[in-house]
This record gives structure tokens, sequence and C-alpha cells, in this order.
């Protein structure tokens, strides 16, 4: 069986980071595309965006987000 371990933030120390994955703009799955913290006072986030590592971007509820129609 294969383990997972979830890293300990090294921003806040307290949270932990959890992957998160999308799909790419051909639909084909992206995992690990982002790391985040789970402390909400942390906030603390790394991010793939074509090819390029983006720190510490702003993070949004998604509650105002309406869902694409297909």
């Amino acid at each position: 069986m294969e383990e997972h371990v979830i890293p300990k933030c090294h921003n806040c120390e307290i949270g932990q980071l959890v992957p998160l994955s999308d799909y790419g703009s051909q639909g084909a799955a992206v995992h690990y595309k982002a790391w985040v913290c789970v402390n909400p006072d942390c906030g603390f986030n790394i991010k793939i965006r074509n090819g390029d590592i983006y720190l510490n971007e702003p993070i949004s509820s998604g509650s105002m987000h309406s869902p694409r129609v297909r």
C-alpha cells in the first residue's frame, strides 16, 4: 500500500500543505497543480501555471463563482 505524507507548512508551522489538482486547457488532469496551507490564518500557497511558479496569490472562497454551462 502506498503511503502519502502531508507536509507541515513551513510558513506558519501550524497547518499542513495539501495538494490540489485541476484540469488543463485541453481537459487533461493536472495533478498537484497547487499546494495550500489548511490553516486559514496562514494562507500560504504555491501554484504552477503555464510552467511558472507563483507564491502566495490571493485566495478567495469561491462562493461568488458560478459554474460554466456545458
